[in-house]
């Protein structure tokens, strides 16, 4: 869950204040620091952010295409080469499947909008990702299921524009949740390959209860419907899942619920040191943590223990 950034001000300065405190009290004075300076780093995310939040509301228009260049009339009498036919047998290419990297699909949190992933999506761009797209969803939506039947249709749409068949998920928070539940509840792992969740609270999470009126936030607590629903076989489930997660991130409660742990899904759970909630996005080390989850072409089987990312 991503709070909206005007409301995540006061969660995190009562964090900056009990934080140090309750550290003092239980770890040495030199790892006392790492929660206190990852949420200092979180409220200077926030600041910019704030900054950035109004560039994002607007839902994103894909970019059309290069328009062809026309081609010069060819000499009379040139008879032009016939097209080479496929073999029999081969699979059909559709116009950038297998010329490019499968296009990744970037869904932010609670109440957020597109405008978090703007430092993510210039390492993608800038490493050869050509097709990235966010989605935003309406801050109006009551139900996480709803969202999700939203990314379904967005997700064919990409794959018809594109001609790829199969996506990448990106998901910050909540809207890892929303990928998540495309893939496992509404067949979504027919199209898409990897599902990369920041920070979010797959067993539910705890913060914030006085923020429960609002219905999307009792489906992130621990015992709701949608929890329940996820932790229900998923058998067969050809989608591979990264999940980064941070002791540091004050908006999981446990910060272990940020991990997968789902015996039919291939889970593979990053851990992430010293980044906060709102860091997870921006930080340099989770964008080539996602770029190596992305072109990854591991299959082992189940759940892996957790991976260290400095």
């Amino acid at each position: 869950m991503q709070a909206l950034p005007f409301l995540s001000a006061p969660l995190l300065l009562a964090r900056l204040v009990a934080t140090p405190l309750r550290c003092a009290r239980l770890l040495p004075a030199r790892a006392s620091s790492l929660p206190l300076r990852s949420t200092v780093v979180d409220l200077a995310i926030l600041a910019g952010h704030l900054l950035l939040y109004p560039t994002g509301i607007s839902q994103e228009r894909p970019l059309p295409g290069p328009a062809p260049h026309p081609a010069a009339e060819p000499p009379e009498g040139f008879l032009a080469p016939e097209a080479p036919q496929p073999a029999p047998g081969a699979p059909t290419m559709l116009p950038t499947e297998g010329r490019a990297h499968p296009p990744v699909l970037l869904l932010h949190g609670f109440i957020d909008n597109r405008s978090v992933f703007l430092l993510l999506r210039r390492s993608l761009h800038r490493h050869g990702w050509r097709h990235v797209e966010a989605l935003n969803y309406s801050p109006l939506t009551c139900d996480l299921r709803k969202a999700a039947e939203l990314l379904s249709r967005h997700v064919e749409e990409i794959c018809a524009r594109t001609g790829h068949r199969r996506v990448d998920l990106v998901g910050h928070s909540l809207g890892g949740l929303i990928a998540r539940y495309y893939v496992q509840r509404l067949g979504g792992d027919t199209r898409v390959r990897t599902v990369v969740t920041l920070g979010t609270p797959h067993s539910g999470t705890r913060i914030a209860p006085l923020m429960s009126a609002h219905p999307l936030v009792r489906q992130m607590r621990p015992d709701s419907e949608v929890i329940a629903e996820l932790s229900r076989p998923a058998p067969n489930c050809r989608t591979q899942f990264v999940a980064f997660w941070s002791e540091e991130d004050q908006v999981m409660v446990p910060a272990t619920t940020a991990r997968i742990s789902h015996p039919d899904l291939l889970a593979y759970n990053v851990h992430v040191a010293g980044v906060g909630h709102l860091a997870l996005p921006v930080n340099g080390a989770v964008a080539a943590g996602i770029r190596e989850a992305l072109t990854s072409a591991e299959t082992a089987e189940g759940a892996a223990d957790a991976i260290s990312v400095a």
